[in-house]
Protein backbone atom coordinates (compact mmCIF):
# COMPACT_ATOMS: atom_id res chain seq x y z
CA UNK A 1 0.00 0.00 0.00
CA UNK A 2 1.72 2.96 -1.15
CA UNK A 3 2.12 6.51 1.16
CA UNK A 4 1.70 9.54 -0.56
CA UNK A 5 2.82 12.69 1.17
CA UNK A 6 3.40 16.64 -0.10
CA UNK A 7 4.72 19.54 1.61
CA UNK A 8 4.02 22.61 -0.12
CA UNK A 9 4.90 26.23 1.45
CA UNK A 10 2.20 28.99 0.55
CA UNK A 11 3.07 31.50 -1.67
CA UNK A 12 2.84 34.75 -1.16
CA UNK A 13 1.08 37.26 -3.64
CA UNK A 14 2.89 39.08 -6.55
CA UNK A 15 2.36 42.79 -4.24
CA UNK A 16 4.03 40.60 -1.02
CA UNK A 17 6.80 39.53 -3.44
CA UNK A 18 7.73 42.95 -4.02
CA UNK A 19 7.44 44.20 -0.82
CA UNK A 20 9.58 41.74 0.71
CA UNK A 21 12.54 42.86 -0.99
CA UNK A 22 11.97 40.84 -4.23
CA UNK A 23 13.01 37.34 -2.47
CA UNK A 24 12.25 34.20 -4.64
CA UNK A 25 9.68 31.62 -2.68
CA UNK A 26 10.28 28.15 -3.51
CA UNK A 27 7.41 25.97 -3.71
CA UNK A 28 8.54 21.76 -3.08
CA UNK A 29 6.61 19.34 -3.60
CA UNK A 30 7.67 15.80 -2.57
CA UNK A 31 5.46 12.69 -3.77
CA UNK A 32 7.14 9.44 -1.85
CA UNK A 33 5.91 5.24 -2.71
CA UNK A 34 6.97 2.50 -1.94
CA UNK A 35 9.90 2.23 -4.53
CA UNK A 36 10.06 5.87 -5.74
CA UNK A 37 10.51 9.35 -4.61
CA UNK A 38 9.83 12.76 -6.62
CA UNK A 39 11.17 16.35 -5.81
CA UNK A 40 9.81 18.76 -7.89
CA UNK A 41 11.23 22.58 -7.21
CA UNK A 42 9.78 25.57 -8.59
CA UNK A 43 11.18 28.61 -8.60
CA UNK A 44 8.59 31.70 -8.83
CA UNK A 45 10.08 34.98 -9.76
CA UNK A 46 8.85 38.54 -8.35
CA UNK A 47 7.69 41.01 -10.84
CA UNK A 48 10.52 42.99 -10.71
CA UNK A 49 13.18 40.10 -11.70
CA UNK A 50 10.72 39.14 -14.94
CA UNK A 51 11.06 42.67 -15.69
CA UNK A 52 14.71 42.89 -15.52
CA UNK A 53 14.91 39.60 -17.58
CA UNK A 54 12.76 41.21 -20.61
CA UNK A 55 15.16 44.28 -20.56
CA UNK A 56 17.99 42.16 -20.86
CA UNK A 57 16.77 40.20 -23.44
CA UNK A 58 15.69 43.31 -25.42
CA UNK A 59 19.39 44.54 -25.23
CA UNK A 60 21.11 41.22 -26.14
CA UNK A 61 21.44 41.75 -29.68
CA UNK A 62 23.29 45.43 -28.79
CA UNK A 63 25.40 44.01 -26.26
CA UNK A 64 26.69 41.15 -28.49
CA UNK A 65 27.74 43.68 -31.30
CA UNK A 66 28.88 45.91 -28.73
CA UNK A 67 31.54 43.16 -27.44
CA UNK A 68 32.07 41.31 -30.83
CA UNK A 69 33.31 45.02 -32.61
CA UNK A 70 32.79 48.05 -30.31
CA UNK A 71 35.02 46.60 -27.27
CA UNK A 72 37.87 44.73 -30.08
CA UNK A 73 37.78 48.01 -32.56
CA UNK A 74 38.77 50.21 -28.80
CA UNK A 75 40.94 47.47 -27.67
CA UNK A 76 43.18 47.51 -30.85
CA UNK A 77 42.56 51.41 -30.97
CA UNK A 78 44.48 51.37 -27.61
CA UNK A 79 47.49 49.25 -29.04
CA UNK A 80 47.88 51.15 -32.28
CA UNK A 81 47.71 54.55 -30.12
CA UNK A 82 51.04 53.31 -28.32
CA UNK A 83 52.72 51.89 -30.98
CA UNK A 84 54.58 52.84 -33.94
CA UNK A 85 52.87 51.10 -37.05
CA UNK A 86 55.48 50.01 -39.43
CA UNK A 87 53.31 48.56 -42.86
CA UNK A 88 54.96 46.13 -45.00
CA UNK A 89 53.45 47.17 -48.82
CA UNK A 90 55.06 43.92 -50.66
CA UNK A 91 54.59 41.19 -48.32
CA UNK A 92 51.47 42.70 -46.83
CA UNK A 93 50.60 43.13 -42.64
CA UNK A 94 52.14 45.09 -40.38
CA UNK A 95 54.41 45.21 -37.37
CA UNK A 96 53.77 47.54 -33.99
CA UNK A 97 56.54 49.28 -31.71
CA UNK A 98 55.57 50.25 -28.60
CA UNK A 99 56.44 54.04 -27.84
CA UNK A 100 54.39 54.37 -25.10
CA UNK A 101 52.33 57.96 -24.68
CA UNK A 102 54.39 59.41 -27.74
CA UNK A 103 51.16 59.85 -29.60
CA UNK A 104 49.57 61.54 -26.69
CA UNK A 105 52.53 64.05 -26.24
CA UNK A 106 52.37 64.73 -29.87
CA UNK A 107 49.25 65.24 -30.28
CA UNK A 108 48.56 67.71 -27.42
CA UNK A 109 52.30 69.69 -28.17
CA UNK A 110 53.83 69.07 -31.67
CA UNK A 111 50.04 68.87 -34.00
CA UNK A 112 48.96 72.02 -35.67
CA UNK A 113 45.63 71.92 -35.45
CA UNK A 114 44.33 68.83 -33.58
CA UNK A 115 43.87 71.13 -30.24
CA UNK A 116 41.77 73.34 -31.74
CA UNK A 117 39.52 71.35 -33.42
CA UNK A 118 39.15 69.52 -30.61
CA UNK A 119 38.25 72.53 -28.99
CA UNK A 120 36.08 74.03 -31.52
CA UNK A 121 34.11 70.54 -31.69
CA UNK A 122 33.60 70.96 -27.85
CA UNK A 123 31.98 74.69 -27.98
CA UNK A 124 29.77 73.59 -30.62
CA UNK A 125 28.75 70.50 -28.71
CA UNK A 126 27.80 73.13 -25.68
CA UNK A 127 25.86 75.14 -28.09
CA UNK A 128 24.02 72.55 -30.39
CA UNK A 129 22.92 69.82 -27.56
CA UNK A 130 20.49 72.33 -25.53
CA UNK A 131 19.16 73.97 -28.67
CA UNK A 132 18.37 70.30 -30.06
CA UNK A 133 17.00 69.44 -26.89
CA UNK A 134 14.85 71.84 -26.38
CA UNK A 135 13.72 72.62 -29.90
CA UNK A 136 12.67 68.84 -29.86
CA UNK A 137 10.73 69.13 -27.17
CA UNK A 138 8.71 72.55 -28.40
CA UNK A 139 8.18 70.90 -31.60
CA UNK A 140 7.16 67.29 -29.88
CA UNK A 141 4.76 69.14 -27.99
CA UNK A 142 3.38 70.87 -31.40
CA UNK A 143 3.33 67.89 -33.36
CA UNK A 144 1.38 66.32 -30.25
CA UNK A 145 -1.70 68.32 -30.32
CA UNK A 146 -4.41 67.26 -32.81
CA UNK A 147 -5.02 69.20 -35.67
CA UNK A 148 -5.43 68.44 -39.61
CA UNK A 149 -2.19 67.18 -40.99
CA UNK A 150 -0.20 66.06 -38.30
CA UNK A 151 1.50 62.94 -39.65
CA UNK A 152 2.08 64.68 -43.05
CA UNK A 153 4.73 67.42 -40.36
CA UNK A 154 5.80 64.61 -38.39
CA UNK A 155 6.73 63.19 -41.29
CA UNK A 156 8.56 66.55 -42.97
CA UNK A 157 10.47 66.36 -39.42
CA UNK A 158 11.96 63.49 -40.10
CA UNK A 159 12.91 63.63 -43.58
CA UNK A 160 16.26 65.33 -42.19
CA UNK A 161 17.49 61.78 -40.97
CA UNK A 162 16.43 59.92 -44.40
CA UNK A 163 18.12 62.89 -46.55
CA UNK A 164 21.55 62.36 -44.31
CA UNK A 165 22.17 59.10 -45.68
CA UNK A 166 25.21 58.38 -47.85
CA UNK A 167 23.72 58.61 -51.46
CA UNK A 168 21.00 61.22 -51.06
CA UNK A 169 23.95 63.48 -49.34
CA UNK A 170 25.88 62.99 -52.19
CA UNK A 171 23.23 63.84 -54.58
CA UNK A 172 22.20 67.12 -52.46
CA UNK A 173 25.95 67.81 -52.54
CA UNK A 174 26.30 67.95 -55.89
CA UNK A 175 23.19 69.65 -56.84
CA UNK A 176 23.91 72.07 -54.90
CA UNK A 177 27.69 72.71 -56.11
CA UNK A 178 25.88 72.98 -59.83
CA UNK A 179 23.23 75.35 -58.45
CA UNK A 180 26.21 77.54 -57.52
CA UNK A 181 28.09 76.86 -60.50
CA UNK A 182 25.47 78.81 -61.95
CA UNK A 183 22.82 76.21 -64.46
CA UNK A 184 21.35 79.17 -65.01
CA UNK A 185 22.51 82.77 -65.21
CA UNK A 186 19.66 83.96 -62.43
CA UNK A 187 21.43 81.56 -60.20
CA UNK A 188 24.89 82.13 -61.02
CA UNK A 189 23.47 86.20 -60.47
CA UNK A 190 21.75 85.40 -56.92
CA UNK A 191 24.77 83.11 -55.82
CA UNK A 192 27.27 85.75 -56.76
CA UNK A 193 25.14 88.70 -54.96
CA UNK A 194 24.44 86.60 -52.09
CA UNK A 195 28.36 86.55 -51.55
CA UNK A 196 29.06 90.10 -52.17
CA UNK A 197 26.63 90.71 -49.45
CA UNK A 198 23.85 92.42 -51.76
CA UNK A 199 21.38 89.54 -50.78
CA UNK A 200 22.85 87.97 -47.88
CA UNK A 201 21.13 88.51 -44.34
CA UNK A 202 22.65 91.20 -42.75
CA UNK A 203 23.26 89.41 -38.75
CA UNK A 204 26.13 91.98 -37.68
CA UNK A 205 23.01 94.46 -37.82
CA UNK A 206 20.95 92.10 -35.39
CA UNK A 207 23.95 91.18 -33.31
CA UNK A 208 24.53 95.56 -32.59
CA UNK A 209 21.07 96.01 -32.03
CA UNK A 210 20.79 93.53 -28.94
CA UNK A 211 23.92 94.75 -27.78
CA UNK A 212 22.28 98.12 -27.73
CA UNK A 213 19.17 96.72 -25.80
CA UNK A 214 21.97 95.56 -22.94
CA UNK A 215 21.82 92.08 -22.82
CA UNK A 216 24.93 90.60 -21.93
CA UNK A 217 27.35 89.64 -24.70
CA UNK A 218 28.14 85.77 -23.97
CA UNK A 219 24.20 85.38 -24.53
CA UNK A 220 24.34 87.58 -27.92
CA UNK A 221 27.40 85.28 -28.54
CA UNK A 222 25.12 82.35 -28.00
CA UNK A 223 22.34 83.20 -29.93
CA UNK A 224 24.18 83.96 -33.28
CA UNK A 225 26.12 80.61 -33.32
CA UNK A 226 23.04 78.74 -32.92
CA UNK A 227 21.60 80.85 -35.42
CA UNK A 228 24.71 80.06 -37.60
CA UNK A 229 24.13 76.33 -37.58
CA UNK A 230 19.85 76.88 -37.16
CA UNK A 231 20.14 74.28 -40.67
CA UNK A 232 21.91 71.82 -38.69
CA UNK A 233 20.08 71.64 -35.79
CA UNK A 234 16.98 71.20 -37.26
CA UNK A 235 18.33 68.37 -39.39
CA UNK A 236 19.52 66.59 -36.23
CA UNK A 237 16.42 66.75 -34.14
CA UNK A 238 14.36 64.08 -35.90
CA UNK A 239 15.16 61.17 -34.00
CA UNK A 240 14.81 63.28 -30.54
CA UNK A 241 11.14 64.70 -31.77
CA UNK A 242 9.72 61.32 -31.88
CA UNK A 243 11.07 60.08 -28.47
CA UNK A 244 9.74 62.81 -26.73
CA UNK A 245 6.09 62.29 -28.67
CA UNK A 246 6.66 58.67 -27.48
CA UNK A 247 7.47 60.49 -24.17
CA UNK A 248 4.18 62.81 -24.53
CA UNK A 249 2.02 60.14 -25.71
CA UNK A 250 3.00 58.21 -22.36
CA UNK A 251 1.59 60.63 -19.93
CA UNK A 252 -1.77 59.43 -18.22
CA UNK A 253 -4.57 61.87 -19.18
CA UNK A 254 -6.06 62.01 -16.10
CA UNK A 255 -2.88 63.92 -14.22
CA UNK A 256 -3.74 66.69 -16.77
CA UNK A 257 -7.30 66.47 -15.61
CA UNK A 258 -6.02 66.98 -12.43
CA UNK A 259 -4.43 70.16 -12.75
CA UNK A 260 -6.67 71.51 -14.95
CA UNK A 261 -9.28 71.27 -11.73
CA UNK A 262 -6.81 72.45 -9.42
CA UNK A 263 -7.16 75.55 -11.76
CA UNK A 264 -3.22 75.02 -13.47
CA UNK A 265 -2.30 77.38 -16.02
CA UNK A 266 -1.02 76.24 -19.24
CA UNK A 267 2.73 76.99 -17.96
CA UNK A 268 2.26 75.34 -14.68
CA UNK A 269 0.77 72.53 -16.20
CA UNK A 270 3.84 72.35 -18.34
CA UNK A 271 6.56 72.86 -15.19
CA UNK A 272 4.82 70.89 -12.75
CA UNK A 273 3.18 67.80 -14.84
CA UNK A 274 4.80 67.93 -18.85
CA UNK A 275 8.64 68.38 -18.01
CA UNK A 276 9.04 66.00 -15.30
CA UNK A 277 7.66 63.96 -16.81
CA UNK A 278 9.30 63.84 -20.03
CA UNK A 279 12.65 63.99 -17.99
CA UNK A 280 14.06 60.65 -18.03
CA UNK A 281 13.50 60.82 -21.89
CA UNK A 282 15.60 64.29 -21.91
CA UNK A 283 18.63 62.56 -20.26
CA UNK A 284 18.09 59.89 -23.04
CA UNK A 285 18.19 62.67 -25.71
CA UNK A 286 20.61 64.43 -24.28
CA UNK A 287 23.02 60.93 -24.44
CA UNK A 288 22.26 60.64 -27.78
CA UNK A 289 22.72 64.12 -28.98
CA UNK A 290 26.25 64.80 -27.12
CA UNK A 291 27.14 61.25 -29.10
CA UNK A 292 26.00 62.12 -31.95
CA UNK A 293 27.88 65.78 -32.18
CA UNK A 294 30.95 63.82 -31.69
CA UNK A 295 30.25 61.11 -34.34
CA UNK A 296 30.25 63.86 -36.70
CA UNK A 297 32.64 66.23 -35.84
CA UNK A 298 36.12 67.38 -37.09
CA UNK A 299 38.04 65.50 -34.50
CA UNK A 300 36.69 62.19 -36.14
CA UNK A 301 37.30 63.64 -39.54
CA UNK A 302 40.86 64.49 -38.23
CA UNK A 303 41.39 61.04 -37.03
CA UNK A 304 40.30 59.47 -40.07
CA UNK A 305 42.70 61.43 -42.45
CA UNK A 306 45.51 61.34 -40.47
CA UNK A 307 45.10 57.36 -40.50
CA UNK A 308 43.53 56.58 -44.33
CA UNK A 309 46.24 59.65 -45.97
CA UNK A 310 48.75 60.26 -44.43
CA UNK A 311 49.01 56.45 -42.75
CA UNK A 312 49.95 57.93 -38.91
CA UNK A 313 47.59 55.03 -37.19
CA UNK A 314 49.14 55.64 -33.90
CA UNK A 315 48.40 59.19 -33.60
CA UNK A 316 45.25 58.80 -35.28
CA UNK A 317 44.62 56.27 -32.86
CA UNK A 318 45.83 58.28 -30.08
CA UNK A 319 42.85 61.22 -31.71
CA UNK A 320 40.63 58.53 -31.29
CA UNK A 321 40.66 57.58 -27.79
CA UNK A 322 41.47 61.43 -26.69
CA UNK A 323 38.03 61.94 -28.08
CA UNK A 324 36.04 58.64 -26.45
CA UNK A 325 37.49 59.90 -23.48
CA UNK A 326 35.87 63.30 -23.81
CA UNK A 327 33.10 61.74 -24.77
CA UNK A 328 32.95 59.50 -21.70
CA UNK A 329 33.45 62.04 -19.31
CA UNK A 330 31.25 64.64 -20.36
CA UNK A 331 28.01 61.53 -20.93
CA UNK A 332 29.10 61.06 -17.28
CA UNK A 333 29.32 64.38 -16.19
CA UNK A 334 25.90 65.77 -17.63
CA UNK A 335 23.96 62.48 -16.72
CA UNK A 336 25.03 62.58 -12.53
CA UNK A 337 23.48 66.25 -12.68
CA UNK A 338 20.44 65.51 -14.65
CA UNK A 339 19.65 62.27 -12.38
CA UNK A 340 19.52 64.47 -9.52
CA UNK A 341 16.52 66.21 -10.79
CA UNK A 342 15.14 63.14 -12.93
CA UNK A 343 11.66 62.01 -11.45
CA UNK A 344 10.51 58.29 -12.82
CA UNK A 345 7.14 57.19 -13.02
CA UNK A 346 6.17 53.88 -12.78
Amino acid sequence: MSEEIKVTTKSPSENDLVQRNDKDIIQTEIVSGDNKKTHRKRVRMSLTHRRMIVGYVFILPWLIGFFMFYVRSVILAGRFSMSLMDMDANAGGYTLKFIGLENYIKAFREHATFKQVLTTSLTNMLVDVPLITFFSLFMAILLNKKFKGRAVFRAIFFLPIILNSGAISEMMALAQAMMNGGITPTASELSSSAGSGVLAFDIDYLISMFMNLGLPARFVNYLSSAVSRINEIISASGVQIIIFIAALQSIPGSMYEVAKIEGATGYETFWKVTFPMVMPHIITNVVYTIVDSFTDSAVVDLAHDTMFKTFNWGLGSAFTIISTIVTCAILGIVVFLLQKRTFYYN
